[in-house]
């Protein structure tokens, strides 16, 4: 309904045209207008976001309270620092026996430093 409504006033912007003479306050209208709905559409689509955000947190949070053997203290992480986030991160990287992307970057350079000493 909303997108019709947009349409139908843009319709009525045009068909103005002809009674403004095409002028520069006619286009200013139309300008003033979609930069209006623009900038209040950045809010409505981040506030969307952040919604969608929280309940897929919440929805986390209960799988792993739920799971037996998992690690409750992952259940508040995203309050945590990102330093604390990244010593998580490592943590489980070696208990899954999977390098994080730090321990990439290191194993490449040593690699590298290797290759180039020999």
């Amino acid at each position: 309904m909303v997108f019709l409504g947009a349409v139908a006033l843009i319709v009525v912007w045009a068909l103005a045209g002809p009674l403004f003479h095409f002028s520069e306050t006619w286009q200013l209208m139309v300008n003033t207008g979609t930069t209006v709905v623009t900038f209040l559409m950045v809010f409505l689509i981040q506030s969307s976001q952040n919604h969608d955000s929280v309940a897929m947190q919440i929805k986390l949070d209960e799988l792993i309270r739920a799971v037996q053997g998992a690690q409750n203290s992952l259940i508040s992480l995203e309050d945590s620092t990102e330093e604390e986030m990244q010593r998580q991160s490592h943590a489980l990287h070696r208990l899954a026996g999977t390098p994080g992307a730090d321990d990439e970057d290191a194993a490449g350079a040593e690699e590298r430093t290797a290759g180039s000493t020999e």
